[in-house]
């Protein structure tokens, strides 16, 4: 993980003075863990993640508020703020801020789409089936949660479908039995110093 985080430091920046990477894949890929991991080891890399932007009305329609929130500030050197959404309530809460770090990280469901990556430093992409990745989301969040995942299923497809992420992904991240293995992705130019990299915790899951 570390000589990814080395890496990617490298990078130059993307969006103002921030290399922004972006992690996407099917919901219950483990995009969380990992960019959980991948932040430690950016020396506490700020986070954004994209279910804090969508919302139950607009599952992938968000495009506007998180470039007009987060985009477009940093892009300009400034912090951003965003209002991340109460999936239980049902409502914005405060606005919550994002410095404009060296790197930050994107993690979530479309990270990777179209209008975003102009901005973007490096895309990953993980790499689990969407079967795999639904059925441990679907075990993951409960029968309680059954009916919305009926739904999001339906808009994911729909989603990349119409806006695929992976054949645009720099890098593919497949969970290994050691950690991660980080492979050149559909769009990636890396050498072969980038194979492996090793996760705090492989059997961590999103």
């Amino acid at each position: 993980m570390h000589n990814l985080a080395t890496r990617l430091r490298r990078l130059p920046p993307s969006c103002g003075p921030v290399r922004l990477i972006a992690v996407d894949g099917h919901a219950g890929s483990g995009k969380s863990t990992f960019a959980g991991q991948l932040a430690r080891a950016l020396d506490d890399a700020p986070v954004l993640h994209l279910d804090d932007i969508a919302s139950h009305a607009e599952l992938f329609e968000w495009t506007g508020r998180l470039l007009a929130q987060v985009i477009e500030p940093l892009a300009r050197g400034e912090a951003a703020h965003y209002t991340p959404y109460d999936w239980r309530a049902r409502r914005f809460g405060p606005p919550v801020a994002v410095p404009p770090a060296p790197v930050v990280v994107v993690e979530g469901v479309g990270a990777g789409r179209r209008a975003l990556r102009p901005h973007l430093a490096q895309l990953l992409w993980m790499e689990l089936t969407h079967e795999e990745s639904w059925t441990r989301g679907r075990a993951r969040d409960g029968a309680e949660q059954r009916e919305f995942w009926d739904g999001w299923v339906r808009a994911e497809l729909r989603h990349f479908t119409q806006d695929p992420s992976r054949p645009f992904a720099d890098l593919l991240v497949r969970q290994s039995g050691k950690g991660y293995e980080v492979v050149p992705g559909p769009a990636g130019t890396v050498g072969p110093d980038q194979t492996v990299t090793h996760g705090d915790d492989p059997t961590a899951m999103c």
